[in-house]
């Protein structure tokens, strides 16, 4: 029996340090003392995951739960805790409510006051200890003694990461080979890296690499067995009944079995790509998919096959891939690619991307297995990005190795209709170490007000942002908002008046998005 102070314990040392080593260290040594019954259970835990998923507990009821008196000494175990949370999940019938919530009280009067802290944030969601993903898998592979590679790739094919690590301390490396891709069950895609240019891509792909136009649609994974076809966004949510005309293109293939990779995306009446926000109309549509279909009809690129007839081949080299795409797939409904080392040959096709209203290229390597879930080395995205010089109006405290760091910018711009900022979105990437020190301390002496997780500072920092596209949204004041933005440098030598403003943020919009904008005219 482990007790749960011990996995405790574990979790605050892991989120007291910034050192992913000494992270893994930590979480081997507690995964090795846990009883077999206890080791997905334990996994979940660290990783801030309930194995029940949402166990029916209002914020009001756990805060109520979380007041009783804490117990003097630990006593419950990792399995009884586990135990207790699944009988409160299945709790159903008339008065439910409150019978969970007299349960959970019960739960937490008998926690000490370091597990009552664990268990509120654990069933909340907020606790943030640094034990992600990539972190656990390595610290189950040293737990387990197996390369981590071989515990990396069936994390991609499990269905939890618990599952794994369960399999390769009980069972060890070979049993790892039972998870593997499952028709119907899937897979959250392999992600690329970035690279500022062709040349840059072609510098870190060895060989002949595959270079693809990068299309701005819906990530989309089709499943199909015989005329069972259904369709997977990136978040692995079921989007079949939304898009029935690519139901009814994958169906017409000939091959009884595939699973593919590819983009969903729309088009207007000139064959250029509609902006994302208006693709992603389609996926959240249940009623009238017939009259969406007509209005935004949607149309499929495929990239990928990881499943060809009676074989699975994710593991297999990107060219066996490309050959199995070729005979399950028309030329008309994939990606247009070329495969070359011709620096200049790939710069024209990247600029005949640009010039059809694509993204940019990805360019792959072709000696490189499918890597789900990963941002494998093998793929690189090559993208031209918008930048502009926008004005920090306040910053998050940071969390894992950014504690005690002001680390997600707020980012605005002056709109002169009004002489106000106007926010549009936040960034926490492309931060360094030395960054992060230096604007903690800048944002703080620059504060005029905070709450529990922001500080707000006085409109006086210009951060260049670096972005792919301005979509609209509804959740800011401007209705626009900054797509994959990062941050590239501080401009000390701007003062927020030389900063970019909303016009000039509606005429990028505008030039995006193929529409007239009296900004557009020559001053």
């Amino acid at each position: 029996m482990t007790l749960l102070a011990n996995l405790v314990e574990t979790s605050q040392r892991v989120g007291a340090t910034s050192g992913r080593l000494a992270k893994v260290r930590e979480l081997a040594a507690l995964l090795r003392a846990l009883q077999p019954d206890e080791i997905e259970t334990g996994v979940h835990y660290l990783s801030g995951e309930l194995p029940q998923g949402r166990i029916g507990i209002g914020y009001a009821a756990l805060q109520t739960a979380a007041s009783n008196p804490p117990a003097a000494a630990a006593t419950l175990s990792v399995a009884e805790v586990d135990s207790l949370l699944t009988s409160i999940a299945e709790i159903r019938g008339p008065g439910s409510t409150a019978n969970r919530a007299a349960a959970l009280a019960g739960l937490f009067s008998r926690a000490t006051e370091a597990e009552q802290h664990f268990l509120l944030r654990l069933l909340t969601g907020e606790l943030r200890q640094g034990a992600l993903a990539g972190v656990m898998v390595e610290a189950i592979a040293s737990a387990a003694e197996i390369p981590v590679a071989q515990v990396r790739r069936a994390a991609m094919y499990a269905k939890s990461l618990g599952a794994v690590a369960r399999v390769g301390l009980l069972e060890g490396s070979t049993a790892l080979a039972q998870f593997h891709l499952e028709l119907f069950s899937p897979v959250s895609p392999m992600l690329a890296q970035t690279a500022a240019d062709v040349a840059e891509a072609l510098s870190v792909l060895e060989g002949d690499v595959a270079f693809e136009w990068k299309m701005d649609g819906a990530r989309i994974q089709v499943h199909k067995v015989d005329t069972d076809v259904r369709i997977y966004t990136r978040s692995l949510n079921e989007v079949t009944d939304a898009i029935p005309e690519v139901v009814e293109t994958v169906r017409a293939l000939p091959a009884r079995v595939l699973v593919l990779d590819g983009e969903a995306i729309a088009f207007d009446a000139a064959e250029r790509p509609h902006p994302f926000q208006v693709t992603m109309r389609r996926f959240g549509r249940k009623l009238n998919v017939e009259k969406s279909r007509a209005k935004l009809p949607m149309r499929a690129f495929f990239f990928d096959c990881l499943h060809y007839e009676d074989q699975s081949i994710e593991d297999q080299p990107a060219r066996v891939r490309l050959e199995a795409l070729a005979k399950a797939v028309p030329s008309t409904a994939q990606v247009p690619r070329l495969i070359t080392r011709s620096e200049s040959a790939a710069r024209e096709f990247y600029d005949a991307a640009l010039a059809a209203g694509h993204e940019g290229l990805m360019a792959k390597a072709l000696d490189t297995p499918y890597e789900a879930g990963n941002r494998g080395a093998g793929w690189v995205k090559i993208k031209r990005a918008h930048t502009l010089d926008l004005v920090v109006l306040a910053a998050e405290w940071g969390h894992g190795r950014r504690t005690g760091k002001l680390s997600n910018l707020h980012l605005g711009a002056l709109d002169p209709a009004t002489g106000q900022y106007v926010m549009l979105g936040k960034t926490f990437k492309g931060l360094t170490d030395n960054l992060l020190e230096w604007q903690t301390k800048e944002f703080l002496a620059r504060e005029t007000h905070r709450d529990q997780w922001t500080v707000y500072v006085r409109p006086e920092l210009v951060v260049e942002i670096a972005f792919s596209d301005l979509q609209e949204s509804s959740r800011y004041p401007g209705g626009l908002a900054l797509r994959l933005a990062r941050v590239k440098r501080y401009r000390e030598d701007k003062h927020a008046s030389d900063a970019d403003n909303m016009d000039t943020v509606r005429q990028i919009h505008a030039a995006q998005s193929g529409i007239s904008h009296e900004t557009d005219k020559p001053a």
